[in-house]
């Protein structure tokens, strides 16, 4: 049996896990604090009006919400927003946050919001930690066990950590799973690069590299509406076991599809197979020895991708992490509304992804040298999300800033995966997976701290100095990539 185009199948398994990865690492981001809103109908007695409804107590300044399970809750009159003469609104705060008692009911609004914001930014740094850690070693394993078995160990380790998060209990608990979690959803970083120079021809590999990272932006507009559905129906307990049983169940596809290497693999046809070898780099030696870290860091050419991703990967883990807490808090926004805003920056971070990969590749068909072809994508990114994060600072509502935020995000895409990809441009077999993971772990030291940084620069739901700090962010990734690659005469 031969498949055509095999390579595309097995690249489509590693957008799918990608997806899956997101989806993962999504579940605290939108449940953490989940705001619900509910509309009563105002009735005069008990029963008048059919469930729910509500009765407005004008002595005790509060309504009796009765509500479709048979509770009833008695609210402030201030907590209530009129809609109209015979219907209010009542926003209950929820999630996992309100869940597990981390919030002093006793305090006010703004203080409970900036609490939880730091208890928040704390749990995902130590997520960032296991995360950085796993794309410095990850990359190392990939390259010692392969491809193939370096993705099942990845997503049996983080879809087993998500599951177990359903028995989370309190703050030490939750940030112990999440740093299991961190320790496997790194993987497939390294991973991918170094399956993608397996597969693919070099002037394939940035568009590749795209789809991979359309993946990831495929899994942030599903993951607000998904997670959001299933936590509205199931609560966040069942929906850490749904959602964390997804990346084990993708190991069978990916066992039996991913056999072999495209030399060896018994469905690839002869035509793909010579398609792939031939248009490796000249250089490509399947018995050359890894380079060590300390060799990697010797080579300049390597600060293009460790300070490169140091200081731009922060700009994607900031909305990725702050845009379901960002909505909710500065506009209001409840669970509903935030699953069907959140997921429209990642279109647009979808289609820099594919248009990034496709753009170098373009370049360097039309005999651009790779060097060049690489650093004018990086260049024409930046020049689309900086202009974008500044406009992001300044939108007065939901509806603009989630559209300017496409943009923020799509400039993000066009520059990361071609970054990204010079691992695979400088070296061959063995060193790719160090190089990319090196850099995997730079960009985890970064993201840990801006997110130490935002619930101190944000105090009071001030927002414009979270855009700022991204804003300043872009130049400094260009500058390092430019000062930092290889000249272009090398390749």
């Amino acid at each position: 049996m031969k498949i055509k185009g095999l390579r595309w199948w097995v690249l489509g398994l590693v957008v799918l896990i990608t997806i899956i990865n997101y989806l993962d690492r999504g579940t605290l981001n939108y449940m953490w604090v989940a705001n619900i809103k509910t509309e009563y109908k105002l009735a005069k007695e008990e029963g008048g009006q059919g469930l729910p409804y509500a009765i407005h107590h004008v002595l005790e300044k509060n309504y009796a919400l009765y509500n479709t399970d048979g509770s009833v809750n008695r609210i402030d009159e201030k907590a209530i927003t009129s809609l109209n003469d015979t219907t209010i609104a009542y926003t209950r705060k929820g999630g996992i946050a309100y869940d597990i008692g981390l919030v002093n009911l006793s305090d006010s609004q703004q203080i409970i919001d900036d609490n939880l914001k730091k208890l928040y930014s704390y749990i995902y740094m130590f997520f960032m930690v296991a995360y950085g850690i796993s794309q410095l070693v990850s990359g190392k394993i990939y390259d010692k066990i392969g491809t193939r078995k370096g993705f099942v160990m990845s997503a049996l380790i983080w879809g087993t950590a998500d599951m177990l998060t359903s028995f989370a209990r309190g703050v030490t608990s939750l940030s112990i799973f999440r740093v299991i979690l961190g320790l496997g959803e790194a993987g497939p970083w390294p991973g991918t690069v170094k399956s993608n120079a397996e597969w693919f021809p070099l002037k394939e590999r940035a568009l590749a590299q795209g789809l991979f990272g359309a993946g990831g932006s495929i899994g942030n507009i599903l993951a607000p509406i998904i997670i959001s559905m299933l936590f509205i129906e199931f609560g966040w307990q069942k929906t850490f076991v749904i959602v964390g049983s997804l990346g084990i169940l993708w190991i069978i596809p990916w066992l039996l599809l991913n056999k072999k290497a495209p030399g060896e693999h018994p469905w690839i046809s002869e035509e793909e197979k010579k398609y792939i070898l031939d248009g490796q780099p000249e250089n490509t030696s399947t018995n050359e020895k890894a380079k060590t870290w300390g060799e990697l860091l010797n080579d300049k050419k390597s600060y293009a991708v460790i300070l490169g991703r140091f200081f731009l990967d922060p700009v994607w883990w900031m909305f990725v992490a702050w845009l379901p807490i960002y909505l909710s808090n500065k506009f209001k926004l409840d669970i509903k509304q935030v699953a069907f805003s959140a997921w429209v920056p990642y279109v647009g971070a979808a289609i820099g992804a594919i248009a990034g990969g496709w753009f170098s590749g373009f370049l360097i068909r039309k005999g651009k040298t790779i060097a060049v072809a690489r650093k004018t994508a990086i260049l024409t990114g930046a020049c689309i999300t900086l202009p974008a994060m500044i406009a992001a600072a300044y939108a007065a509502t939901a509806l603009p800033a989630v559209i300017i935020m496409s943009f923020v995000l799509g400039g993000f895409q066009f520059s990361i995966v071609n970054i990204q990809t010079l691992p695979s441009d400088y070296h061959s077999g063995k060193t790719i997976g160090s190089l990319a993971g090196l850099g995997g772990a730079a960009a985890v030291v970064g993201t840990i701290a801006t997110m130490f940084l935002v619930p101190y620069i944000t105090t009071g739901n001030h927002w414009a100095p979270f855009f700022v700090m991204g804003a300043v962010l872009v130049p400094l990734s260009i500058f390092s990539v430019l000062i930092f690659s290889a000249p272009s005469k090398n390749a």
